[in-house]
């Protein structure tokens, strides 16, 4: 099921994305009743999904973002894998929807994608057991880490490397279909710049599969529902100007687009 948030005539509404009655009317949205962090009823009102504006699929309170967990791209800015997860945040006002711009930092001359899969929280956890991971997770769905490389490399945290505003965009949507064993066995990951393929690899390369990620993270802090998860990027970052158009592609989840703009 692809849950998604949306905006039609003022309004702001979740809804499951599903083929339309032939394939000349394009995909539709089943607006739900409620929200998708508990049961809900879908309402039988169809909209055309060319009509409505796609949100970010979830507001988080927080993303709990991992580093260096595909080897190669370590390797490729210069560093080791790790000998336990490197966790850091990136807050709520750098997330951004599809279609939505990203805006060149003025404080950056470098500014970099990462394709990420990323992984929505359904419910309230903490202290996971591994055992357990698959119960807490409501989705996953398409994220780019947007990076200040130059400054990620001058400052020790990396707070404004990667948590200014509009460098986490999320969406088109969640995905709920998708088991981690099918993470664990490899989805296609993939960024496009221009129409240009940068990045390309599977899921299966993470040093660390999603459930022992959610462990460690749920060790320290408790994870509410909406709460994001970025799991890594494969190797392939690379620079972005003012005027790309950033294209991230997951397997079984869909593309999310944006274009990098000049801070107005």
């Amino acid at each position: 099921m692809r849950i998604a948030r949306f905006s039609i005539d003022g309004s702001v509404a979740f809804g499951v994305v599903e083929d339309g009655p032939s394939a000349q009317d394009g995909p539709v949205i089943d607006i739900i009743k409620g929200h998708p962090f508990a049961e809900f009823e879908r309402s039988g009102r169809k909209i055309p999904l060319s009509e409505v504006r796609l949100l970010p699929p979830v507001l988080p309170n927080k993303i709990v973002a991992i580093g260096r967990n595909y080897a190669e791209h370590a390797a490729e800015l210069g560093n080791e894998v790790p000998d336990v997860p490197v966790a850091f945040f990136k807050p709520s006002t750098s997330v951004v929807g599809p279609g939505d711009p990203i805006v060149y930092p003025s404080f950056s001359q470098e500014v970099h994608h990462e394709a990420e899969l990323a992984v929505v929280i359904g419910r309230m956890c903490k202290e996971v057991p591994r055992e357990r991971v698959k119960d807490v997770i409501l989705g996953y769905t398409c994220a780019n880490d947007v990076t200040a490389r130059d400054v990620q490399k001058r400052e020790k945290q990396w707070a404004r490397a990667k948590g200014f505003d509009t460098s986490c965009p999320l969406g088109p949507w969640v995905e709920t279909g998708i088991d981690p064993a099918e993470i664990t066995e490899g989805l296609g990951i993939g960024c496009t710049v221009n129409g240009q393929q940068r990045q390309l690899g599977r899921t299966s390369e993470m040093v660390r599969p999603i459930e022992d990620l959610i462990v460690h993270i749920t060790e320290a802090m408790t994870l509410l529902p909406g709460d994001v998860v970025l799991t890594g990027t494969p190797a392939g970052v690379g620079p972005l100007s003012v005027g790309d158009e950033v294209a991230v592609t997951i397997e079984g989840i869909g593309t999310l687009t944006n274009k990098v703009i000049k801070r107005g």
